[in-house]
């Protein structure tokens, strides 16, 4: 079994105790993200546990924890998403060079088979042209140089939480979006999107970075840009040195290749701020936390863990 932590909300930046916790106590319980009074207990006990996909824009809450994980014997990798995106965009994320200096850290940590670099989702608007992207792209890949072999890119997608948050921004004046596909011409992207994504694939490569997709309906080829998954298992082979099913993950969109894992996150709980994210209202508040419940979220009676060095 995989464990996802999380798609749903950023685990190692706000709830590192609280999955320590879980971990200590080889389980957790997860309520169903459509019907919250139904609960899942997801088993944590490492014999079960193939390995744990982080995702997050913030790990260093999580790293004094990293080797405490590795004498248990939990095989984990990273999805690190960094974009450097105006404050606009992301007012709660981390200043670009704290992310770099973060994942250069986490990286001679656990080394870079093990952190996936994500940039996405790539939003075209007034203030994030194409050529905006290309060039914030290629600062990154070079600070990032030799931190990661591959890194996984993304079209914006309008959620109902994503939209709404977007087109508030657009009719307070404070931006403009830009389609993306071609004028007339559904399903087809727009020439001058096309060039920047080839031009952000030859960064990579000339980085040494594998560049994928993730979850595209698009075909990307031409630019030099391949479908990948996220949860890959050849990535987890050649990572870990472990065989997972490479079963497509059924709770997952149509569009995506990841093999199958148990997501222990909740929507809603993440403390970010991203207008564009599809997993919060955008307060990241909302929702009582306690780090000895058996749930992200909820509270429970129990003691809890010291933090590394306390």
């Amino acid at each position: 079994m995989i464990i996802s932590a999380s798609r749903r909300t950023d685990i190692p930046a706000f709830y590192s105790e609280w999955f320590m916790n879980r971990i200590s106590a080889g389980f957790c319980l997860v309520p169903n993200p459509l019907r919250p009074t139904q609960v899942s207990r997801v088993s944590l006990v490492q014999d079960e546990v193939d390995a744990i996909v982080f995702w997050s824009r913030d790990p260093r809450p999580l790293i004094p924890y990293l080797g405490e994980l590795d004498t248990m014997g939990y095989r984990h990798i990273f999805q690190f998403t960094i974009n450097g995106y105006p404050g606009l965009l992301e007012p709660g994320s981390p200043k670009l060079e704290t992310a770099v200096a973060a994942f250069t850290r986490l990286a001679d940590r656990i080394g870079p088979l093990r952190v996936v670099w994500r940039y996405d989702p790539i939003i075209l608007s007034d203030i994030t042209p194409p050529e905006y992207h290309v060039q914030r792209f290629a600062e990154i890949a070079e600070a990032l140089e030799g931190s990661t072999m591959r890194v996984v890119v993304s079209l914006l997608d309008f959620y109902r939480k994503t939209k709404r948050r977007l087109r508030a921004l657009e009719q307070d004046g404070r931006i403009a979006l830009w389609k993306m596909e071609a004028s007339g011409t559904p399903g087809q992207l727009d020439g001058g999107v096309l060039t920047m994504l080839a031009r952000m694939a030859e960064t990579a490569r000339n980085r040494g970075m594998e560049i994928t997709s993730c979850a595209e309906p698009y075909d990307l080829s031409a630019c030099g840009i391949a479908h990948g998954a996220c949860i890959d298992a050849d990535m987890l082979r050649g990572a870990l040195g472990i065989e997972v099913g490479g079963t497509k993950d059924p709770g997952q969109r149509s569009e995506c290749r990841c093999a199958a894992s148990r997501d222990i996150g909740v929507y809603d709980t993440c403390r970010h701020g991203c207008v564009y994210c599809y997993a919060t209202d955008g307060t990241g508040l909302g929702k009582v936390h306690d780090p000895c419940a058996p749930a992200l979220t909820g509270r429970a009676a129990g003691r809890r863990l010291a933090l590394p060095g306390g």
